[in-house]
């Protein structure tokens, strides 16, 4: 078993390799003379894009073959893990070496990069062939679905009593308090009961990591990832309830002055005050530097904020908006970051703040906290709001706040994608077609097999960018690969756990149909898949981390 370790250790240098000439192929495209041109950038985005791509799967891979030394440390690595650790590697790098998807239409091959002979010296190394010829082996799949069929278990254990012990308290309560009743608030599209809130609150889930002097747990990224994912498991809406919560407390955390820090943290981290964030608007997804919502200094003191904001999560029922909005002139530096508080709307009453209105915005999925339009015309707030008493200062507290949004996400994604292996797994057993349980076909097993497989990988790579983060290191790079990669491995299993239902999940009835919904925001949210891909491309070609 830990032969297969051994080798894993040995594919990767091989596959590092593989990405260290792609970067100097895509770099001589798009970054002559060491320096990026944008415009070389943006026209070659396929070639910038698939290093990204290539970079992230190999980082993947890189934190499962850490999982599986950990658990070889641990005494917890068997047969089963190094079935996932031989399907990851092999899938994977027969990916990079036929066409490794960056969309599902969209495909990335070794000779658009000008990697044709690097691609041969890829797939001839001992290592990685040997990993190829497993995954293309249909008894290895089956192997790791008959594990989990007779009762078997994939270790999840991370060495630290403090983190396992969290994961188990929150999936009890998933388990208690989400899972059975998500998917009828999903129907009704109601928001999340004020006393799921309370229970939550009562468990510390909205202060992870806000510091203990403020009331808040004072934990870390990881655990942080812990608990979105076990709550996301039951549902991606209870999985977010902490999202606002986590980038408001960091913003003030970092970039508050002591007084905006006694006013607002103590509430966070309690539940009492519930934040949003309201950053988007109408005509400026990912360009902020064109926001257009303005904020000026009224005369009788406070500021005035005038102008639209959208999709903006949970703004009716929350208490404190951390706005961002222009107190200057054009681009980034124009811009500032206010602590907003407006009176908690109800069903009747949205928004009963003068100066303020909303409507809300029909969604598919992520439901449970509600999206809405926003416009402001006058909206007064007060003179202390402005975050660290600082003009032109919002756009780099916000940025500071990106990574840990982005791992987040990430765990989000990871909890949809469990979730959605869970169904499909649980339907196959259950359904017979022919006098048989369908998961008995391969095209079924296989699917299962490498669900189960890609999403160890996504949670592993969140892992690593949650522990990067907690070490006080920039892991833009990082964060942005946790992101891309599991927000797609939570979309290819809602897909195929839906595929797995057949018509059935095509009914409102099934929970998966939920899950298809869910699963499709996050590769558009907290960054879309293409601007991640633009993040970390860039981030390779100045080695920025």
């Amino acid at each position: 078993m830990t032969e297969t370790i051994a080798r894993a250790r040995t594919a990767l240098e091989a596959l590092r390799r593989y990405g260290a000439a792609a970067q100097v192929h895509v770099a001589a495209r798009v970054a002559p003379g060491g320096k990026i041109d944008p415009r070389r950038l943006d026209a070659d985005q396929r070639a910038a894009h698939g290093l990204a791509w290539i970079a992230t799967t190999v980082a993947a891979l890189s934190a499962l073959a850490d999982w599986a030394e950990g658990l070889t440390a641990r005494h917890r690595y068997g047969d089963a893990e190094a079935l996932v650790l031989a399907l990851a590697f092999g899938e994977y790098a027969a990916q990079m070496l036929g066409g490794l998807p960056i969309s599902a239409n969209e495909y990335v091959r070794p000779a658009q990069l000008g990697l044709a002979e690097a691609a041969r010296e890829l797939g001839t190394d001992p290592a990685v062939a040997a990993f190829v010829a497993e995954a293309d082996d249909p008894r290895a799949r089956a192997a790791l679905i008959a594990h989990v069929r007779a009762g078997g278990t994939i270790a999840e254990d991370m060495g630290d009593e403090t983190i396992d012990a969290i994961r188990a308290q929150y999936r009890r309560f998933t388990v208690d308090k989400i899972t059975p009743y998500a998917h009828q608030w999903h129907l009704a599209d109601a928001l999340i009961p004020d006393e799921t809130i309370a229970e939550l609150a009562a468990l510390g889930t909205f202060g992870v990591c806000i510091a203990p002097e403020y009331g808040g747990l004072g934990l870390g990224k990881l655990e942080m990832c812990v608990v979105t994912e076990e709550l996301s498991r039951g549902w991606i809406g209870a999985g977010s309830l902490g999202t606002r919560s986590e980038i408001a407390g960091e913003l003030i955390g970092l970039a508050g002055t002591d007084a905006q820090k006694t006013q607002w943290l103590p509430g966070i981290a309690s539940g009492t005050i519930l934040p949003t964030a309201v950053f988007t608007e109408p005509s400026n997804g990912s360009d902020l530097a064109q926001l257009s919502t303005r904020a000026i200094q009224h005369k009788e003191g406070g500021w005035r904020i005038s102008g639209a904001k959208t999709w903006i999560t949970h703004a009716a029922r929350s208490d404190l908006m951390t706005l961002l909005a222009r107190t200057g002139g054009s681009g980034n530096a124009g811009l500032s970051m206010f602590l907003a508080p407006k009176p908690r709307g109800s069903d009747d009453t949205p928004f009963p703040a003068e100066g303020m209105s909303g409507s809300e915005i029909a969604v598919l999925g992520y439901r449970g906290m509600r999206e809405y339009e926003l416009m402001f015309d006058g909206f007064a707030a007060p003179g202390e709001a402005l975050l660290g008493g600082e003009e032109g200062q919002g756009f780099r507290q916000l940025m500071q706040t990106f990574e840990g949004a982005r791992i987040q996400t990430a765990a989000r994604a990871v909890g949809v994608a469990w979730r959605a292996f869970e169904l499909g797994y649980g339907y196959a057993i259950e359904r017979r077609q022919f006098a048989r349980p369908i998961a008995d076909f391969p095209r079924v097993s296989d699917k299962l097999a490498m669900m189960l497989v890609e999403t160890i990988a996504a949670r592993e790579l969140a892992y690593f960018a949650a522990r990067e983060k907690d070490k006080g290191r920039r892991c833009d790079v990082e964060a942005g690969m946790a992101k891309l990669l599991a927000a797609r491995v939570a979309w290819t299993n809602a897909d195929n756990a839906l595929q797995i239902h057949g018509g059935n999940g095509y009914a409102l009835e099934y929970e998966i149909s939920r899950l298809l919904c869910d699963a499709r925001i996050l590769n558009i949210f907290e960054g879309a898949a293409e601007i991640q891909a633009q993040v970390i491309a860039r981030g390779l070609l100045t080695n920025r981390n």
